[in-house]
């Protein structure tokens, strides 16, 4: 046998530039069609894509449920939210801006709400 002592794995050094850069965060706009929640927003939104084997244009829609930390949005309201960090079992997502209604946007919601 030989005298073979084990060597130890060796750490890899550690950066010594400043902070982590974030990644990319995922934004979508949406129209607000809950806000009975205290901080909390439900923002739908609409997006066209192709039906897979028809080709014809479809809207889909998606829920999300946002962070209105000022209770600031309103039923309604035209609001760009971006990804965050879990804040609750469904929410992900955080009020960015509230935008300018659009004239198609607000006959939108008056449909929904018939």
């Amino acid at each position: 046998m030989s005298d073979q002592t084990p060597t130890q794995p060796t750490a890899a050094p550690v950066a010594a530039s400043g902070p982590r850069e974030r990644g990319v965060r995922k934004e979508f706009v949406g129209i607000v069609t809950s806000n009975k929640m205290d901080k909390t927003v439900v923002v739908r939104v609409e997006r066209r894509v192709p039906h897979p084997k028809y080709s014809k244009v479809i809207t889909k829609a998606s829920k999300f449920y946002a962070h209105n930390d000022e209770n600031k949005a309103k039923l309604g309201d035209r609001v760009r939210i971006m990804e965050t960090r879990p804040l609750s079992k469904l929410k992900r997502w955080r009020v960015v801006e509230i935008l300018p209604m659009t004239h198609k946007a607000l006959a939108r919601v008056e449909e929904a709400e018939v």
